[in-house]
């Protein structure tokens, strides 16, 4: 003997708004999370300040020069840039940290004895906690 059963005898109907309901949630987080990858791509590849160290020079047992090229996002940024210098033996000997201009900075920084090279730690502004 054969039994048929229904399955919406059995289990009930499947709802009209189920599926819709999936989809659409689905379709919402998608753009949620899209616009916020966006928004943080966005965010870290335009810093407010960024800079490159072009060149250093010792000037003395107690004094090198070192020139840093900074680009400002906007014209009232206030930003604060650090430099290092390094002895031989890979010791920090001076630090400097200046507020820069936008453009070519020539900075002297002053050190407890020679150093052979300088280290730029990079600038950093409001609301960019990353050095650049």
């Amino acid at each position: 003997m054969t039994v048929t059963t229904d399955l919406t005898d059995r289990y009930g109907a499947p709802s009209r708004w189920g599926r819709p309901a999936t989809v659409t949630l689905a379709v919402v987080l998608a753009v949620v999370g899209l616009g916020w990858l966006g928004w943080t791509v966005w965010f870290h590849t335009t810093p407010a300040v960024t800079s490159d160290l072009v060149s250093f020079e010792v000037t003395s047992d107690h004094e090198m020069q070192a020139r840093l090229d900074v680009r400002l996002g906007d014209d009232d940024v206030e930003a604060s840039c650090r430099l290092r210098a390094f002895a031989e033996d890979h010791t920090p000997v001076g630090e400097k940290v200046f507020t820069p201009v936008g453009g070519t900075n020539e900075v002297v920084i002053r050190t407890e004895r020679r150093a052979t090279t300088v280290e730029k730690l990079g600038c950093t502004a409001d609301g960019q906690p990353r050095p650049r």
